[in-house]
């Protein structure tokens, strides 16, 4: 199932399944053209691994494979949805694009074991975790880097695991351009490792998100441009950039 959030005519907020024929809630079929695509889940944390791939490690400067995931944390203020706007943040003169998909939580858990990893995931979503180069590199901890308003834009949709292919293929386009591309297969660490790695000191609540890392081709965004991320089985999430 491929399950999504909106907002309809009226302001109320909905779930319902995305299919073929439209976005199905309470019996009834609505245009996904005529409502507002909201975040798919709506997380206590996002819990973000850095240099999830070695293409992208080596283009970085780092050579060898990492022992364990690096990790860094989202806030609920970065998360916007399908066809919500990326802000610019004002005085930045390198915000880039990274295209990942992310793990969504299904239930409550801590110390999870790699072989039980997959019976806490909810499914997968789309996610763009923009980076703001010019405080990341003067900072340790990456908060104005990385946790700034509207830096991570998520879904459309959360698609549940039988969803998505093993090999399933990552990308980004920037303006029809395809700048980022890659396989599922080619994560450093497993889905059931991070999980377990992240659940091994702290606690995962439903709807949060564990963001996987990018792939090799960050680039700059600027006023203007048209950002998709695409992964099989969920499907594209779109938006659109300007500068404060």
């Amino acid at each position: 199932m491929r399950m999504v959030r909106f907002s309809d005519s009226t302001g109320y907020t909905r779930r319902g399944e995305w299919t073929d024929d439209g976005i199905v809630a309470n019996e009834r079929t609505y245009n996904p053209d005529e409502v507002d695509v909201l975040p798919p889940t709506d997380p206590t944390k996002i819990v973000c691994q850095a240099g999830g791939y070695m293409d992208h490690r080596e283009e970085s400067g780092f050579e060898e494979q990492p022992e364990r995931p690096e990790l860094f944390l989202k806030t609920p203020n970065c998360v916007v949805g399908h066809g919500n706007t990326i802000e610019l943040p004002p005085g930045r003169d390198v915000v880039e694009f990274e295209a990942e998909f992310g793990i969504v939580i299904g239930e409550q858990c801590r110390s999870v074991p790699e072989a039980d990893a997959m019976d806490v995931v909810a499914g997968f979503t789309c996610v763009n975790d923009i980076s703001n180069r010019d405080d990341q590199e003067r900072e340790r901890n990456w908060v104005r880097g990385k946790a700034f308003d509207a830096s991570l834009p998520m879904g459309p949709v959360v698609a549940s695991p039988d969803e998505v292919p093993a090999d399933a293929t990552l990308t980004l386009r920037l303006n029809g351009e395809t700048k980022q591309e890659t396989t599922r297969e080619h994560m450093i660490f497993s889905v059931p490792e991070l999980v377990a790695d992240v659940t091994e000191l702290i606690t995962l609540e439903p709807g949060d998100v564990l963001a996987t890392g990018t792939p090799f081709g960050p680039d700059r965004l600027s006023d203007g441009d048209t950002v998709e991320v695409e992964f099989d089985g969920v499907g594209t999430l779109e938006n659109h950039v300007i500068a404060q």
